[in-house]
């Protein structure tokens, strides 16, 4: 924790009168680089495990749409591109919620739960 108090301390302009403008720039980047690491970095984490856990999207999985909607995956339709199937987040999945049967797009599921892993855990 001291080696940053000690690149600021170095960098302090001379007694003459020196450069001024170094420092600040220093600072700057110290917090910008702060910034970085405790808010952007985690966020652009958080979001790829997201993604990804929506590419493994399979039947079973019960799900909780951005609506608050909580279901349970019976069909995923993924597109067709090129001769294979490509996911995408504009993909249709269809869930079972309680009587009703529902179509979203893979992109607006907020969460995703096995339903394997709940009664594993409640066992």
């Amino acid at each position: 924790m001291t080696a940053p108090f000690a690149l600021l301390a170095l960098a302090a302009p001379a007694p003459g009168g020196g450069n001024t403008l170094f420092p600040i720039i220093l600072q700057f980047g110290a917090i910008i680089a702060i910034f970085y690491f405790l808010m952007i970095r985690p966020q652009q984490k958080q979001k790829r495990q997201h993604e990804q856990r929506l590419r493994e999207l399979r039947k079973g999985d019960e799900i909780v749409t951005a609506g608050g909607i909580v279901g349970e995956v019976i069909h995923i339709k993924t597109s067709m591109k090129e001769g294979a199937e490509a996911v995408t987040m504009e993909d249709r999945v269809t869930i079972k919620s309680g009587e009703s049967r529902l179509v979203v797009e893979r992109g607006r599921i907020a969460r995703v739960g096995s339903k394997t892993a709940e009664t594993s855990s409640v066992a």
